[in-house]
């Protein structure tokens, strides 16, 4: 799933390929992937895009006064192309959603891979009617995101920090995977409850939040959009690396499995060295 650091990358990386251009179509291939109809898609056709902005995971394309706002959710991708086919796509064949292009004939398509389509686009005249942009809690790399505001953030939660880190209504951006690099660099279990953080814990936490975070959108700056990928997959450092040595001190990185996600951690730098409970493997065994 793209996260702050490579929705980040693809907002400049639109930024620079699409402000000042005209759109000529924007054109749903899939029937699961366009969430509103009023104004309708063939409103901002004949536009020029004015801005590109980020929240959280959304993309926000601005053009004629209205907003084509983007959640590439877990499996969906964007890609840009220089030139299309002469034949408009066909519905339903394939992994692409949405087609838009420009006036001098390339774009971009939206595509997303596998049978769950979560894919979302909206066509607003006001960002904030898109109901997950309107619930988003502060970006973690906004100039007055500091201590006192990430403070002010986790306070009164009850919960594992894991699951806080991850809820786009306390802090957008963040997913499975970078929640993770996280709590690997603040050397912190995931099941750690939120009540139990003292002063010096969360303010380590806020360090590798930041550091995290930040690194990554380095790293993605001034690629393009298909390299995104692979760069956010060879610079994660925990995520995704079970049974592999850990970078930091050696020991192997373990895994604990959930319905539909997993989650991956040292023992060593996170848990005192205990291994933590695989839920789904218990489950199984009872």
């Amino acid at each position: 799933m793209p996260e702050l650091p490579e929705v980040e990358a693809l907002r400049e990386f639109l930024d620079s390929h699409l402000v000042g251009r005209g759109i000529v179509r924007v054109l749903p291939v899939a029937i699961s992937v366009l969430k509103t109809y009023d104004p309708p898609l063939s409103a901002v056709e004949g536009a020029q895009v004015t801005a590109v902005d980020r929240h959280g995971k959304w993309l926000d394309i601005s053009a004629g006064g209205l907003h084509l706002v983007i959640h590439l959710a877990r499996a969906g991708w964007l890609q840009w192309k220089d030139e299309f086919p002469a034949a408009p796509p066909r519905p339903g064949k394939g992994p692409l959603a949405l087609r838009t292009v420009l006036a001098e004939g390339d774009g971009f398509d939206l595509t997303e891979a596998g049978t769950t389509k979560r894919l979302a686009v909206h066509l607003v005249r006001d960002v904030a009617d898109v109901p997950g942009v309107a619930s988003l809690g502060p970006d973690p790399l906004a100039d007055d995101f500091d201590r006192a505001a990430f403070a002010r953030v986790l306070a009164g939660e009850r919960r594992q920090i894991k699951g806080a880190l991850r809820d786009q209504s306390l802090i957008a951006g963040i997913g499975n995977a970078y929640s993770d690099e996280i709590l690997h660099a603040a050397k912190m279990s995931p099941f750690k409850p939120v009540q139990n953080l003292d002063d010096a814990e969360r303010d380590a936490l806020y360090d590798a939040l930041r550091a995290t975070l930040g690194d990554a959108v380095e790293r993605s700056r001034g690629l393009a959009a298909g390299r995104l990928k692979s760069e956010k997959k060879s610079g994660l450092r925990i995520h995704g690396r079970t049974g592999e040595p850990c970078p930091v001190c050696g020991d192997t990185v373990r895994e604990v499995s959930f319905s539909d996600s997993s989650l991956q951690y040292c023992p060593t730098c996170q848990t005192g060295g205990k291994p933590l409970a695989d839920r789904r493997l218990s489950r199984l065994l009872k």
